[in-house]
Formats: structure tokens, C-alpha cells, sequence
């Protein structure tokens, strides 16, 4: 997956994630740990809302993130299988309430979405990158093995991207 300001190189975009449990990111966060190449993991374990907001909106983005947070209760989801994505693993989730505060917010934002975040949301978290079709097959028969965590949603990240490391910007969490 390319950064997501990659297309945007210097100007300062927002990346929108869910702020999950303790219990439930401390135990994807440390999958990741394991499996993902340490070199490349900039960012802790999340899963990605929308990937390219433009920063330039941050007034409306952030008012409307207060007020749909505000009736907003905790989310349960679903870890599902892990599954071998374009190059590596991710565990792919399932919550009908998660995909409806990504399409309301999506509605909201239509006209500046990129196509990136106008495309069919797959909600995941990214356990590993390789290039390797046998250690990305390795690491599924691990995480199979493993008890993956019921994940509740608590909360929105929003985050500034700027060609680096994310950086915190504002965390929005449920009632």
C-alpha cells in the first residue's frame, strides 16, 4: 500500500483510524510486532477509516467527527480469518455498525474523498508485508492458530500524515 500522502508528497493529509480496546490492540499490536518487518512498521496496529481526508477541510472534518461521536456507542467486531492480501497478511473484520459510521461519514465527505477512500471498505488490520507467498502462508497457519481477540471500537483517530511517521492529531472517543 502506498503512503498515504505518496500523491500529495509535502502537503499535509489526515488519516482517520479506530481506536480500539486495550485488550484487543495490544494483542493485534503484538502480531504485528512479530510479523511485520520492523524497518517498515511505522505505526502501531489500527484499522483504517479513510486513508487520504485533505487536511485543508480540518475545521468540517473535525466537526463532524465531534458530532458523530457524540451518540456514538462502543462498536463490537469480529476478527475473521487472516488472509493473504497483494503483499502480506491481514485479518479482515466484520461489524455492520462499523460499516455504517464509515458510510455516514463517507456521505459527508463525498466530494473529497480520493479514490483510494471512495473504493468498497474492507475493514483489516495489516499483520505482516512480504514479498514471500510461503512466509505470508507461514504466518496465516500462526495466526489461525492463535485466539484473536473480540475487538471493540472505542473511539476515531484522526492522524496528520506528512510524507513520515503519522503524527496525533485528535482522538474522538464514543460515549
Amino acid at each position: 500500500m502506498a503512503p498515504p500522502g505518496s500523491l500529495n508528497a509535502g502537503r499535509a493529509t489526515f488519516v482517520l483510524t479506530l481506536e480500539m480496546d486495550g485488550e484487543s490492540f495490544a494483542a493485534l499490536e503484538a502480531l504485528r510486532r512479530r510479523y511485520y518487518a520492523p524497518e517498515r512498521n511505522l505505526v502501531p496496529a489500527h484499522v483504517t477509516l479513510f486513508h487520504r481526508l485533505p487536511a485543508e477541510h480540518s475545521r468540517e472534518i473535525k466537526a463532524l467527527l465531534a458530532k458523530t461521536i457524540s451518540s456514538q456507542k462502543p462498536i463490537d467486531i469480529a476478527a475473521g480469518e487472516p488472509k493473504a492480501m497483494e503483499r502480506g497478511v491481514a485479518i479482515f473484520l466484520r461489524s455492520p455498525q462499523l460499516n455504517a459510521l464509515r458510510g455516514e461519514l463517507a456521505r459527508e465527505w463525498s466530494t473529497w474523498l480520493h479514490e483510494q477512500d471512495q473504493a468498497s471498505f474492507r475493514p483489516h488490520v495489516t499483520i505482516q508485508t512480504t514479498d514471500s507467498e510461503a512466509e505470508a502462508r507461514s504466518t496465516i497457519r500462526a495466526i489461525r492458530a492463535a485466539r484473536l481477540p473480540r475487538i471493540r471500537g472505542i473511539g476515531l483517530h484522526l492522524w496528520c500524515y506528512r510524507d513520515g511517521p503519522w503524527e496525533h492529531e485528535q482522538l474522538f472517543r464514543f460515549r
